[in-house]
Parts: C-alpha cells; structure tokens; sequence
C-alpha cells in the first residue's frame, strides 16, 4: 500500500509518494493558481493519476497553509488561496474516482512538524514543538506522540501568541505577534531598514541585493553573516533571540522534549541557533534547576510537507488496507 504527499505552495505543487520510513520514491509537481481553487483540485488528481501507473496508492495527505478543519477535509480559511470554507478533500476524492482512496487533508506545518517528529530530529522524542521560520512562524505540537490539533482544528498558531503587548502590527489584526520578531520577514524587514539607515554598516548587504534595500531578502542576511558581516550576524543573532524569549514561554505551557526549527534561516547554522539556545536559557523558568530542552535544526528540508503529510494519511487508512 502507497502513500502520497501533496505538499501545496503559492507557485507549485509537489507530490510524491512516500514508503513507511519516510522515504520519497516519486516525486511529480504541477503549477499552482491560487486565485483558481478548481485548478489546483485538478492539478492534484492528475498529478496522483501519473503516479498511480506505477504505485498502488490508497492514502493521500494534503498540506496547504491555512486552517484545516477538524474533520480532516476542509480548508476553513487560507491566506494565499482563495479557499474559504473549501471541501479539498472531498473535491480530490471526486476526481480520483476510487472510493479506496483515503484522503486526509492537513495544515502544513502539522505536516512538516509530523514528518520530524516521525523521521526526522524529533525522532524518538515524546513530546516536540516544530517552528517553521518562514515569511510568517508556523508550528506543530506533538504530545504524547499524537499531533495537537485543537478543538476546531486551529491549534499550535504559535506565531500568534503576544511576544510584544502593543508591539509591531500583524497580518492578523492584533500587536506584538512572536511572527512579527521572530521570521523571515522580519529579518528581511530589520535588514532593509538597517540598510536604509546605516549605509556604510550594510554595504556587504547592499552589495548583495544590487545596492536596493528594498531587495534585501533573507539569503543575502545569511550568506553575508557566514561571510562574517558584523551587521548580518547582529541581525540574526536578533532573530535568535527573539526565537529563544518565545521558546521559553512554550516550554512554561508544554515543557518539550525538544525545539525543531525549520525554515530557510536554518541555513544559518548557529549564527542563528546559538543565541536562540542562549536566549531559551535566559528566559526559561526554573532555568538551572530543570532540563534544558534542546534547540535543533530539522532535518526533512524542503521535503517535510510532502513526508509528513502521507505519513498522516498512511495512518488514516482503514486497517483492512
């Protein structure tokens, strides 16, 4: 029996199967139109039909940012789709055409969260917290080896708790979210605004972006750090810190095993990792005199979304499969 991934982006899809060790045989991707939710309906079902000629898949999991429902089917909301209140699942089992077929649909950073909990650094842990460090911070919680999902479906939007009260303005509507200090776009946003103020500090970062602060993204803070810009290593060390100072905040509520972070700013290494661990230290009640739960670099990269999610759907499978 074969599982599938569907990892879907703003630009692509990628899907892939995946055996039980969380390895990818196949991978196949397709475009995505976010503006056209029919289209990417499609776009699944074909992608699963090209991989059915080979496979014999009887579970599909979806991923997609945004709020999945608590039954597993529905995409209730999306910030980058226009889903709203969507049956995904339902519409690709409509389209695959095979009442076999388990289909579970999954909020993406469950699913990248499950596939480090299940094969990845949070691998024989019980308890694990994954932080995707991306234009926004996504999360997953793991407790007693059973995903968190809530209530309704909307648990571990950790990027929303309040780092800051009447901080920095959020997409969401409130002030001070952790996202807002502790994400690639607030690293590309210290980093442009540093550019703008400080010239002669950011040259190396200018360099890079074609002398624009405005094209300053995040790669260009990395790579400038590890070059050994003083102002690039502040920067991150400033994400860090703010990524440490929420860490220890969950770890009053859920105390983890151990913190996964993934996201592209792992390209940092310790530059960033390094004043996170100090700043969790820091800030962790009872520091000294408990366990300090480990930061660590996930390990499934780009191919998380997709592992995880068929991880979940393997799972979902009527045991007489």
């Amino acid at each position: 029996m074969d599982a599938v991934g569907v990892d879907i982006g703003g630009t692509k899809i990628a899907v892939g199967v995946v055996d039980p060790a969380g390895r990818i045989l196949a991978k196949v991707r397709r475009p995505t139109q976010p503006k056209d939710p029919a289209s990417i309906d499609a776009a699944i079902a074909d992608a699963i039909a090209e991989l059915s000629r080979t496979y014999n898949i009887k579970a599909v999991g979806v991923a997609a940012a945004g709020f999945a429902s608590s039954d597993r089917n529905h995409m209730t909301f999306a910030p980058n789709i226009a889903w709203r209140d969507y049956p995904l699942g339902d519409n690709i089992r409509a389209l695959i055409g095979k009442d076999d077929v388990t289909v579970v649909v999954e909020n993406d950073a469950n699913a990248a969260g499950w596939a480090e909990f299940a094969h990845g650094a949070g691998k024989g842990t019980n308890t694990m917290v994954m932080l995707t460090i991306g234009t926004g911070l996504g999360a997953a919680i793991v407790v007693n080896g059973e995903l968190v999902r809530g209530a309704y479906g909307f648990a571990a939007e950790l990027g929303h708790i309040c780092l800051v009260p009447g901080g920095l303005p959020c997409g969401c509507g409130q002030r001070g979210c952790w996202e807002q200090y502790a994400s690639g776009s607030a690293l590309t946003r210290e980093a442009r605004r540093a550019a703008a103020d400080r010239t002669v500090r950011a040259a190396r970062l200018l360099e890079k972006a074609g002398g624009d602060p405005a094209a300053i993204k995040g790669p260009h803070v990395t790579q400038a750090a590890v070059e050994g810009d003083e102002l690039a290593i502040e920067l991150l060390r400033d994400l860090g810190t703010a990524i440490g100072e929420g860490c220890a905040s969950i770890a009053a509520v859920l105390d983890p095993e151990v913190f996964v972070i993934g996201g592209g700013v792992i390209a940092a290494g310790d530059l960033m990792l390094g004043p996170a661990r100090e700043a969790f230290a820091k800030h962790l009640t009872a520091s000294g005199h408990r366990p300090l739960s480990p930061i660590l670099a996930a390990d499934m990269a780009n191919d998380a979304g997709i592992v995880g999610a068929a991880a979940l759907a393997r799972e979902a499978v009527p045991l007489e499969f």
